[in-house]
């Protein structure tokens, strides 16, 4: 389909006047380059974008209504299948902000296994940044490669919850039960074998002479642009801005590790690679120090009024039978009021906004998603470059359109 466009204005008098057609092509919605169920309306003067227009909800799930007719326990069954790349962080996010409305005290131990699971599934999810932006570069042996780490992480995962994704296993309070025997040997093997293979991962594209050529100086995002647009997470850092809310409003015991913040100053599809590459590194060595501090204990706050009691009291006390009945049927009921807590997925700000009336069931849920806002700047970034550029430019974002169309 061609658009026609006004009339240029004429470079000399001999000239005259002259008009050029555009090129409108779709891209997607069901195209892999898009990553997911996102559709762009892109104009082309040649290979060159005048305009893109990103067209999403067609996967749009309603999961911010379906959370306001369910008991808060229950919404631990639908946060994680916004970002099913980084589930662990919207369980976390979620249960933060409960946990801030029943002003619960949650365990030691059960942080220091959540910020242990978080980072895992913080580098899974950038391993298949790499492994699928690599992908639309036309290389296929990282992707290979990538996922042959994160099916190790994946593992532990199973070996925790039962599950490979959707994990449900965060708890307003704690966590659903403690990890498993040999959790903590199983991770320490992962880590020691991972810190081997990001010489390979260095070796394969950090120096690659075809990705350099791709990537350096393309799809610039200035600092200026990533504020005005509300940029967050990786992409934010990589244009110059130090913000990251494990650091700047510590959550789940963040406060006690040791971890650089990696900031970029070139907002171009290199910077927001490596920031990806350098977080991994960041990420590890944070999972090195819990597993150090992991000591045993509860993982459960003992409030009767948020966990569920001991299965060995059901037998001896009916009041532990009748706490448990009505936290199973009825759930807890926060007192009424409002909270939002901002943490750091893998894509950037993560924060649920919920309002409690006073029931078991929160009055209104609103989550704040970081894939929909960085998706505004694929526009701005893309004008101006050439359409196989735009197919990378898509990835350096790295959004998940279930954490877009919620």
């Amino acid at each position: 389909m061609s658009l026609k466009t006004p009339p240029r204005p004429a470079e000399t008098a001999e000239q005259g006047s002259f008009s050029t057609e555009y090129m409108r092509i779709n891209v997607g919605p069901q195209h892999p380059s898009t990553h997911g169920v996102l559709r762009l309306v892109v104009d082309l003067d040649g290979e060159q974008i005048v305009s893109l227009k990103p067209q999403i909800g067609y996967l749009h799930t309603g999961f911010e209504k379906t959370f306001e007719h369910r008991t808060y326990q229950q919404g631990v069954t639908y946060s994680n299948r916004m970002d099913y790349l980084h589930g662990f962080a919207h369980d976390l996010a979620y249960v933060l902000a409960v946990e801030k409305l029943m002003d619960a005290r949650v365990p030691i131990r059960a942080q220091r296994v959540r910020v242990i699971l978080n980072e895992l599934n913080r580098i899974a999810s950038h391993l298949i940044f790499f492994g699928t932006g690599l992908l639309d570069m036309g290389a296929l042996t990282p992707f290979f490669y990538t996922q042959r780490e994160r099916e190790k992480i994946l593992d532990i995962f199973e070996m925790v919850a039962g599950v490979r994704m959707n994990y449900g296993y965060f708890r307003v309070g704690g966590l659903y039960q403690d990890v498993p025997e040999g959790f903590e040997e199983r991770v320490r093997a992962w880590y020691d074998d991972f810190q081997a293979r990001l010489d390979e991962y260095r070796n394969l594209w950090v120096g690659n002479d075809i990705v350099l050529a791709r990537t350096k100086g393309i799809a610039v995002v200035s600092r200026q642009m990533a504020l005005d647009y509300g940029l967050t997470g990786p992409s934010l850092r990589a244009s110059g801005v130090d913000l990251d809310f494990r650091k700047a409003t510590p959550y789940s015991s963040y406060e006690d590790y040791d971890f650089v913040v990696p900031v970029y100053q070139e907002g171009d599809l290199w910077a927001r690679m490596m920031i990806r590459f350098d977080e991994m590194v960041e990420s590890a060595r944070i999972v090195r120090q819990a597993l150090d501090m992991l000591e045993p204990g509860p993982i459960k706050d003992p409030d009767r009024r948020i966990s569920l009691p001991p299965r060995h009291e059901l037998e001896n006390s009916m009041e532990a039978v009748i706490f448990h009945f009505k936290l199973v049927t009825e759930g807890f009921h926060p007192p009424k009021g409002e909270v939002y807590v901002p943490t750091e997925s893998a894509r950037g700000e993560l924060g649920y906004y919920i309002v409690s009336d006073g029931g078991s069931m929160p009055y209104r849920v609103k989550v704040r998603v970081p894939s929909l806002v960085n998706l505004q700047l694929l526009e701005p970034s893309s004008i101006g470059g050439l359409f196989a550029d735009m197919v990378i430019n898509i990835a350096s974002f790295d959004p998940v359109l279930g954490d877009v169309d919620k």
